[in-house]
């Protein structure tokens, strides 16, 4: 079990100002590239407006980190944002307006929760096989989805096809579990990411490493197993991890040994990932010099608190 995962695809930070939220991955450190957004009309023969959520993406060779927020009714966006017009075919319209809606009403929710860290997608080069697995386990999931997303190349932007499942929970909305939206995608993101731009960052960053859940220490039994089901073997200490995955998983009544001076604003919850960087001593350097603060994990590895970024801590680890 679990031998389809290749570590993560993305994490998703929702946020509630996407020029907030650019403005502050860039004092971190991150190139990040104007965000894309969907246009098309409401209605059959109307106007093509922006709608939906508009993201832009931290890129690394492998991954990446998806910055997400709904764009609001007046459909403002930021100055450096690109349009990505649509076409579907008039009888089709209504059933992507409805899923547009849906998607962007998920979202919503989950900012309902707090600002940071809700979606964690994992990376597999079978992505038919996953969901029969899940299947056979009784996890309920909607099904393998193909999609189309921008990509920014060196000749322009260009779509990329990609295929994905999310997890059901019972009592939630489709594509929800209690800790945001988890899944698996199927790009091959080596390929894919091959021209891709914006790979090179300031502070060093090499690659997306791990994601962090916290879970009220009542519930971590039940985390575990279903986990477990999901994503395969776990390794135990004082947290536990999911080495496959990349994903780590600590109760409450622990996160503080983790991650000091960190408070949820709400269980179960992603509340920190880690990236790789080339020189940690020199990543430190420029987020001091960018005013950002920045303390040591339990374990000595520097993080920013979620405090200084948006809702989610960031770890930043000496690459191998």
């Amino acid at each position: 079990m679990g031998d389809d995962i290749n570590g993560l695809h993305h994490v998703g930070h929702v946020v509630q100002d996407m020029n907030q939220a650019m403005e502050r991955y860039r004092r971190l450190g991150f190139t990040v590239p104007a965000p894309a957004y969907p246009v098309l009309p409401r209605v059959v023969g109307g106007p093509a407006e922006p709608f939906g959520v508009a993201n832009t993406h931290v890129y690394f060779p492998r991954n990446f980190i998806e910055l997400v927020a709904v764009i609001d009714d007046t459909g403002r966006m930021p100055g450096e944002a690109r349009p990505i017009p649509l076409q579907v075919p008039d009888d089709k319209l209504p059933g992507l307006m409805a899923a547009i809606r849906a998607t962007a009403a998920n979202i919503t929710s989950l900012l309902q929760r707090f600002q940071g860290l809700h979606i964690m997608i994992a990376d597999t080069p079978d992505i038919d096989s996953v969901a029969a697995r899940l299947t056979a386990a009784d996890v309920s999931h909607g099904g393998v989805h193909a999609i189309q997303r921008p990509v920014e190349t060196s000749t322009g932007t260009k779509m990329e096809p990609a295929r994905y499942l999310e997890i059901s929970h019972p009592h939630l909305p489709a594509g929800r579990v209690p800790e945001g939206r988890i899944g698996f995608a199927e790009n091959t993101p080596v390929e894919a990411l091959a021209d891709e731009q914006h790979t090179d960052h300031p502070n060093g960053a090499t690659g997306l490493v791990e994601c962090v859940l916290c879970v009220a220490d009542s519930a971590l039994p039940e985390l575990e197993h279903r986990y477990g089901t999901y994503f395969g073997q776990a390794r135990d200490g004082q947290v536990t991890r999911f080495d496959r995955a990349n994903i780590t998983i600590v109760a409450a009544s622990a996160l503080a040994s983790l991650l000091p001076g960190e408070r949820p604003v709400a269980l179960p919850a992603f509340v920190a990932y880690t990236v790789s960087v080339r020189d940690i001593a020199a990543t430190e350097q420029l987020l001091r010099d960018n005013d950002i603060p920045v303390t040591h994990t339990g374990t000595g590895e520097m993080f920013v608190p979620a405090n200084a970024a948006l809702g989610t801590a960031i770890i930043f680890r000496q690459d191998d």
